[in-house]
């Protein structure tokens, strides 16, 4: 069902044999202080100033001190903070080495929830057990916070079901950049990780919310994939209502989910988005279980 090796390499906790050791972290200078890192994993996003350096989200364990060294190659300001934009290991897996180094983790309340027991996510067949405490973050919310911070207002705010139930997206006001984690996917489809509470409603929701922030020169931060602009993410949301749209027109006819998806609803849309980990069989199957289908 899955096309290569890479959307199991996301799914969170598992690795696959990954060879760190040839991984480059690399940080993308956007705008102000504002920073996006990449490597292997989820997109990092680094704000650095006067005060500190602060994180949102840190790949996986092995890469850590590759990300410090990153950090310190546009800082010298300790990391204080880290903010995780969901639960994912691709996205939380250096959160106890650098819980360690003396960073605050930070997020909302269902990320301590998840990662504090195993998951099990039905669609690739796969366990994650619980992560260990010191893991974990210290410090959670349930609606918003703010972090006053390198002369910026970066502000962390919860938004319903999308990627997973504990979603948040980080604006760096000032600078006018928003960290979407993975609501947005800049590689191609979504992944809605059904298991964790997500929705396909909640991914179009996310996205309507973001559009309504952005202005002209507004830079998008997706989980995955180049940085963005607002038209870009506009796009996107839109092929992601009109897969949501076919397949809920399918459904109220009372075709079952083998027979959606052999209609192949989404051949028009695989050669642009479909290059992903996720290809038009899965974002189908996803969508359907999203809306309920069993």
């Amino acid at each position: 069902m899955i096309r290569h090796a890479l959307a199991l390499s996301l799914v969170p906790g598992l690795l696959l044999g990954q060879n760190f050791d040839t991984v480059t972290v690399r940080a993308q200078h956007l705008r102000g202080g504002v920073y996006m890192l990449t490597g292997s994993g989820g997109n990092i996003g680094l704000s650095i100033g006067d005060d500190a350096a602060f994180l949102v989200d840190d790949q996986y364990a092995p890469l850590t001190a590759k990300i410090i060294a990153a950090v310190a190659g546009v800082t010298s300001k300790p990391i204080k903070f880290l903010v995780n934009t969901h639960w994912h290991g691709d996205h939380t897996g250096g959160n106890e080495n650098l819980g360690k180094t003396g960073a605050l983790l930070v997020a909302h309340d269902n990320v301590r929830k998840r990662m504090s027991v195993e998951q099990f996510n039905a669609v690739f067949n796969r366990s994650t057990p619980a992560s260990p405490p010191s893991a974990l973050p210290v410090v959670t919310f349930s609606d918003s916070v703010t972090f006053n911070i390198n002369g910026d207002a970066l502000v962390a705010f919860h938004i319903p079901p999308a990627h997973t139930d504990g979603d948040v997206i980080i604006h760096f006001t000032k600078a006018d950049v928003i960290h979407m984690g993975d609501t947005f996917f800049a590689t191609g489809y979504p992944y809605i990780d059904v298991a964790s509470g997500g929705n396909v409603e909640g991914v179009i929701g996310a996205a309507d919310r973001v559009l309504a922030m952005c202005g002209a020169q507004t830079i998008v931060i997706p989980g995955h994939g180049p940085a963005a602009d607002c038209p870009r993410l506009r796009t996107y949301r839109n092929m992601v209502a009109t897969v949501r749209d076919r397949v809920q027109a399918e459904m109220r006819k009372g075709r079952t989910k083998e027979q959606i998806v052999a209609a192949k609803l989404t051949a028009d849309l695989d050669p642009t988005w479909g290059k992903g980990f996720i290809n038009g069989d899965v974002i189908v199957d996803l969508v359907y279980r999203s809306l309920g289908g069993k």
